[in-house]
C-alpha cells in the first residue's frame, strides 16, 4: 500500500511544466538612478546615512541606501543583481537567485524596504535556528546603520528573550520556531503572556524547501496525559527476533512488509490470542507498526540514535529533522525497536501545518536557488510567481552527463576511482550522498584507498560551518549528505582563499553526486556548489539500474539488455531516458501527496481560523461576561464587573481550548476511518467534510453550554482560582512536527494486512 504504488500509474506520463517567471525589465531601468542616487548618499556621515533611511520611500532610495550601508558596515557593496532581487522581494516575488549570489544581504535590503513601505514588523524566516542566529547576527550591523532593530529566536529562547526579539522592526526565526510560538499564544489567558506580534510580512529562506518540501508538515503544540499507554513496546519484542523471508516479505517498492503464514503463527503463539480477532485490533494495530519498524526503517538511513533518543533525518536536507517525529505510533515503535524508552506524542492541544501558518502572514515573498521548477505549486497553493535573477557572472561551470551502470557494486567502484582520480592531482572534491549510511560507506572505502575525508552528515551536522567553508581547499574531499539549506558558500582555496589560483587552474571545485535524488532541485542545490560567482567548477552524478528511485519508479522502462561500454558504463538513451522519468514520477507523486493532503487541511485550517477569532473575542473583550449576564442573569448580576469577567473569560477558554483538542482528536479519528468508506465507492474526503462540518457546528453551542454549566455550578469570591472549578491546563506542553508515515495511515496498512490474511485464507 505505498505511496508509490498508488500514484506510479497516475504520473506514467508526467511531466513537470516549469513556472512562468516574471520580467525583470521594468526593476531593471531603475538601476542607473539608483547608482546614482548612491553616488550622492556617499558624501553622507553615518548619523546623515541613518535619518535618510527613516525617511527613504520608493524602491531607488530603499536600494540606494540598503547598498550605502552594507558598502560600510560590511565592506561589501551590493551587486546589481542582488539589488534586483530585493526589489524582487518588495513586490511579492520569489527570487530564484544562483547559490552564491548573496541572497543574505539581498534579504536585508528587501526587510529594510518592507518596514519603510509600512509592513513591518518582518520575519526571515529559516530552515533552522542556525540559520536564523547566524544571519541576524551577521547582518546587525547593516541594520544598525538603517536605523533598524534585528532580533532572532531559537528553540532554546525564554518567553521573555522571544518576546524581545519579536519586539524588533526584522526577527530571524526557522519556520517551525515560529509556528510553535503562535501556538502557544493560542492558548494564552492574559494577554501580556503573548510572545508574537501581529503577523505582517515573511522573507521565506529556502522557499522552495519551506513553502513546498515541508509545507504539509503539522507543527503541534501537545500536553500531558495522563495514564498514557505504549502497547507498541511491547510489540516491538514479539517481532524483534523475525527473519526477513521466513517470518516477513517485504514488497518490491520497499514501503510495506507483510507477515507470512509461520511468522503470524509465530507472533499469535507469544500472544496466545488470534490477532483477526475483533477484539485484538488494538494490538494486530501495534504488531503492524513495530514490523514496520523492524523491517522498513533503518537506523542511519531514515534515522540516528543520539543522546538516547531517535533523531529523525530530513531526505531533503541529510540533516536532522529538529524536533520531528513519526506519527501513529511508529515513533515508539522505533525507540522500543532501539531500546530506548517512549517519548509521549501527548494529547494535541492545537496543530497547524507550515504551510497554514505561512499563509497567516498578509504578505508573503522569497528566495532561493531553485525555484522554477516548482513554480506551478508556488502560484497554486501560495500565488506566488517566480523571478530568476541572473547571475553576476556567468556560470561556466561543466555539467557533465550522468553516468549510468548496471549494478550498484560497479557504481561504486567506479565512484571511488573518480574522486581518487581527481584528489590525485590535488583538485577539491565534494561527494553529496544520499543518506548517512551511505555518506560513512564511502568515506571508509575511500580510507582503504588511501584518499583521507571530511564527512558531513546528521550525525555531525553542528560542525558543518567549518567542514563546508574547507571544501575547496586544495585536495579536499568532502563527503557530505544531500547540501540543500546550508547556508554556506564554498570558496575556491579554503576559507582563507590561500589556494584560489592553484585550485582554479585544476577546473575548480568538483562536485559528485552518488545517486539522482526523488527531486530534481535537491540535485540542482548540490551541483549548484560549484562554479560559484564565475568560478570554474564541474559536476556529475552516477547512477545504478539499482537505485532505488529508478527500482520504484522506472523499472519497466529500462531495457533488459542496455547498452554499455567495456567500464560497464550504460550507454543506452534509452536508459538515460528512464533515470529522468523516474525523478518526474517522483516529483509527481510528491505533488500530489501535497495536493492530497492540503484538501483534506483546508476544512480544519478554516475551523481553526473561525476558532481563532472567537478566542480572541474571549481574550480581549467582557462578550463572555455578557453572555452570562444573559443566560444566568441572577447569579451573574450580583457579581463584581471585573470578577465576573475574569470568571467569565477563564471558564468560556478553558472550555473552548479544551473543545478543541477534542475535537482535533476526533477529526483524526475521521481521518484515519474515511477511508474505510472507499470500499463503498464513497468519496473519502466528502465523506470527512460530511463528518467535520456538523461536528464544528456543535462545538460552539457547546462551549457555551461548558460554560454555563461551570459557572452556575461554582461559588466565586475575590480569590477564586481557576483549579477551584477543574479547569486546569496541562502540567506540561512541548511542540513537535509530524514526520510524514512513510508507510501509509495506521488504517491503509491495517486494511492491506486483512485483505493479505483474506487472499492467504483456504477457500
Amino acid at each position: 500500500m505505498g505511496v508509490s504504488q498508488r500514484f506510479k500509474s497516475k504520473f506514467r506520463r508526467f511531466l513537470q511544466r516549469p513556472g512562468t517567471t516574471v520580467d525583470l525589465g521594468p526593476l531593471e531601468k531603475l538601476l542607473p538612478a539608483i547608482e546614482a542616487r548612491e553616488e550622492e548618499l556617499s558624501a553622507l556621515d553615518d548619523v546623515e546615512l541613518t535619518e535618510a533611511a527613516g525617511q527613504a520611500e520608493g524602491y531607488t532610495e530603499i536600494c540606494a541606501i540598503g547598498r550605502e550601508a552594507a558598502r560600510r558596515a560590511l565592506d561589501q557593496r551590493p551587486y546589481d543583481v542582488q539589488l534586483l532581487g530585493a526589489m524582487a522581494l518588495l513586490s511579492g516575488k520569489v527570487a530564484e537567485m544562483a547559490t552564491g549570489e548573496g541572497k543574505t544581504l539581498t534579504a536585508v535590503i528587501a526587510a529594510y524596504g518592507h518596514v519603510r513601505v509600512g509592513n513591518g514588523p518582518v520575519h526571515v524566516l529559516t530552515v533552522n535556528d542556525y540559520l536564523a542566529r547566524r544571519d541576524a547576527q551577521w547582518m546587525e550591523p547593516v541594520y544598525a546603520l538603517l536605523g533598524l532593530r534585528v532580533g532572532w529566536v531559537n528553540e532554546a529562547s525564554t518567553p521573555q528573550e522571544r518576546r524581545d526579539a519579536y519586539a524588533c522592526d526584522v526577527t530571524y526565526v526557522s519556520v517551525s520556531e515560529a509556528g510553535f510560538d503562535y501556538l502557544r499564544d493560542q492558548l494564552v489567558t492574559d494577554i501580556a503572556d503573548r510572545v508574537q506580534p501581529p503577523l505582517r510580512t515573511a522573507i521565506v529562506d529556502e522557499a522552495d524547501s519551506i513553502l513546498i518540501d515541508e509545507a504539509r508538515v503539522p507543527m503541534v503544540l501537545a500536553g500531558a496525559v495522563p495514564g498514557e499507554q505504549d502497547p507498541v513496546h511491547a510489540a516491538a519484542a514479539l517481532v524483534r527476533g523475525l527473519r526477513k523471508g521466513k517470518h516477513y516479505t517485504v514488497a518490491e517498492d520497499g514501503r510495506s512488509v507483510a507477515f507470512t503464514s509461520a511468522g503470524l503463527a509465530a507472533v499469535e503463539a507469544k500472544l496466545g490470542v488470534d490477532l483477526y480477532d475483533e477484539e485484538q485490533v488494538a494490538q494486530l494495530s501495534a504488531v503492524n507498526v513495530a514490523l514496520h519498524a523492524h523491517a522498513l526503517l533503518h537506523r542511519d538511513v531514515d534515522y540516528i540514535v543520539r543522546d538516547g533518543s531517535v533523531e529523525l533525518i530530513d531526505e531533503m536536507r541529510g540533516r536532522v529533522a529538529q524536533r520531528r517525529r513519526w506519527p501513529d505510533g511508529l515513533q515508539a515503535a522505533v525507540e522500543a525497536k532501539e531500546g530506548l524508552d517512549a517519548t509521549s506524542e501527548g494529547e494535541v492541544l492545537g496543530t497547524i501545518a507550515v504551510q497554514a501558518y505561512v499563509g497567516l502572514y498578509p504578505k508573503v515573498c522569497g528566495m532561493t536557488a531553485t525555484a522554477v521548477l516548482v513554480g506551478d505549486q508556488l502560484r497554486e497553493f501560495f500565488g506566488l510567481e517566480v523571478a530568476v535573477i541572473p547571475p553576476n557572472t556567468p556560470c561556466v561551470r561543466e555539467d557533465e552527463q550522468d553516468r549510468i551502470y548496471a549494478t550498484l557494486a560497479e557504481k561504486e567502484e567506479a565512484l571511488v576511482d573518480e574522486i581518487k582520480r581527481h584528489h590525485e592531482r590535488g583538485r577539491p572534491v565534494l561527494v553529496g550522498t544520499l543518506d548517512v549510511k551511505e555518506s560513512e560507506g564511502l568515506a571508509a572505502a575511500l580510507g582503504a584507498a588511501g584518499v583521507p575525508s571530511v564527512v558531513l552528515n546528521a550525525k555531525n551536522d553542528d560542525e558543518e560551518a567549518a567542514i563546508i567553508a574547507e571544501a575547496g581547499a586544495y585536495g579536499a574531499v568532502t563527503v557530505s549528505t544531500q547540501m540543500a539549506g546550508r547556508g554556506v558558500d564554498i570558496r575556491l582555496g579554503g576559507s582563507d582563499g590561500a589556494d584560489r589560483d592553484r585550485v582554479a587552474e585544476l577546473d575548480g571545485l568538483y562536485v559528485i553526486g552518488s545517486g539522482r535524488h526523488d527531486s530534481r532541485r535537491v540535485d540542482d542545490q548540490l551541483r549548484g556548489r560549484a562554479g560559484r560567482q564565475g568560478d570554474p567548477g564541474g559536476s556529475v552524478f552516477f547512477v545504478s539500474l539499482e537505485d532505488d528511485l529508478v527500482a520504484r519508479h522506472a523499472g519497466d522502462t529500462v531495457p533488459a539488455s542496455p547498452r554499455m561500454n567495456a567500464d560497464g558504463l550504460v550507454t543506452d538513451p534509452q536508459v538515460d531516458y528512464a533515470v529522468e522519468h523516474a525523478q518526474r514520477v517522483a516529483e509527481g507523486v510528491n505533488h500530489e501527496i501535497h495536493r492530497n493532503t492540503w484538501r483534506y487541511s483546508v476544512v480544519i485550517e478554516q475551523q481553526r481560523k473561525a476558532l481563532a477569532e472567537r478566542r480572541e473575542r474571549l481574550l480581549t473583550s467582557d462578550v463572555a461576561a455578557l453572555m452570562l449576564l444573559d443566560r444566568v442573569p441572577d447569579k451573574a448580576g450580583e457579581m463584581d464587573e471585573d470578577l465576573l469577567a475574569r470568571v467569565a473569560r477563564t471558564i468560556a477558554l478553558h472550555h473552548l481550548d479544551r473543545l478543541w483538542a477534542e475535537h482535533l482528536a476526533e477529526l483524526s479519528e475521521v481521518r484515519e476511518g474515511v477511508h474505510l468508506r472507499a470500499l463503498g465507492r464513497l468519496d473519502p474526503l466528502d465523506e470527512f467534510h460530511r463528518a467535520a462540518v456538523p461536528a464544528f457546528n456543535d462545538l460552539v453551542p457547546e462551549i457555551e453550554r461548558r460554560t454555563i454549566a461551570t459557572f452556575t455550578e461554582t461559588e466565586f469570591d475575590e480569590d477564586w482560582e481557576p483549579d477551584q472549578a477543574q479547569l486546569v491546563r496541562p502540567s506540561a506542553t512541548w511542540t513537535y512536527l509530524v514526520h510524514d508515515n512513510p508507510f501509509g495511515s495506521e488504517l491503509d496498512r491495517l486494511i492491506a494486512s486483512v485483505g493479505r490474511r483474506l487472499s492467504a485464507a483456504p477457500r
